[in-house]
């Protein structure tokens, strides 16, 4: 059974970064789509970003709109691990984020396999 566990979350000032990280294991992640979700209080989970693997075995990324441009998501398959990097973070970045694996080469909210137990980010204006 794959197993996510998240790290690198914390407590920020407006306009700061943070770097989480997600350390797989259980499976092979390479050829599987991988990306972060976030839930904030009293909000559905949405989609943050993900890393889709094409036909031409190459990995391409997908950014929500809120996050485009600030947060970049990369992933290091020797380690199996994927990465979150946060900039110029938002009071409303506020949320837990969560690490998904998905079954398949693209990532949707229906496609995720396997979750991680999630990440407190909390930026203060």
């Amino acid at each position: 059974q794959a197993q996510l566990v998240e790290s690198g979350g914390g407590l920020v000032q407006a306009g700061g970064s943070l770097r989480l990280s997600c350390a797989a294991s259980g499976r092979t992640f390479r050829g599987y789509a991988m990306g972060w979700f976030r839930q904030a209080p009293g909000k559905e989970r949405e989609f943050v970003a993900a890393l889709n693997w094409s036909k031409g075995s190459i990995y391409y990324t997908n950014y929500a709109d809120s996050v485009k441009g600030r947060f970049t998501i990369s992933r290091d398959d020797a380690k199996n691990t994927v990465y979150l990097q946060m900039n110029s973070l938002k009071p409303e970045d506020t949320a837990v984020y969560s690490c998904a694996a998905a079954v398949g080469a693209t990532m949707t909210s229906d496609s995720v396999g396997s979750w991680g137990q999630g990440t407190q980010v909390t930026v203060s204006s």
